[in-house]
């Protein structure tokens, strides 16, 4: 890493670009979305990455505005039936959700990694 290049931004280059956050070298995924066991290059076990739902969500969630904003004004301007709608807004709103997954999820294991975040934990407290 850079003295320029913050942790943030570094998530942010290998996440999408499916490298290795350690060697930087490496693939984090064997599959679209499946993530690999370990990176083939440095051996680093992904284990510890769970993106939960979060990448779905941010995709989904950047998808569907402008589809939302689209739907919206093909119906107002237009009042088109439905299946005007499945051929035009639901493509709007499914390709990009589609194209957004990989790289998002890449982002949160990656960031994951270099800000070594964990599951939360329940601190062991002696009260007085």
């Amino acid at each position: 890493m850079s003295e320029t290049d913050s942790p943030y931004r570094q998530a942010f280059r290998l996440g999408i670009s499916g490298r290795c956050p350690r060697c930087q070298s490496g693939h984090i995924f064997s599959g679209w979305l499946k993530l690999a066991p370990r990176c083939e290059v440095c051996g680093l076990d992904f284990s510890f990455a769970d993106p939960a739902d979060g990448p779905a969500f941010f995709a989904q969630f950047i998808g569907a505005v402008p589809a939302v904003v689209f739907a919206l004004w093909i119906q107002f301007k237009y009042e088109a039936p439905l299946w005007v709608h499945l051929i035009t807004t639901l493509p709007i709103l499914l390709l990009p959700t589609l194209l957004l997954l990989r790289p998002i999820k890449g982002w949160l294991v990656c960031s994951q990694y270099l800000h070594r975040a964990e599951g939360g934990k329940l601190l062991n407290r002696i009260d007085e």
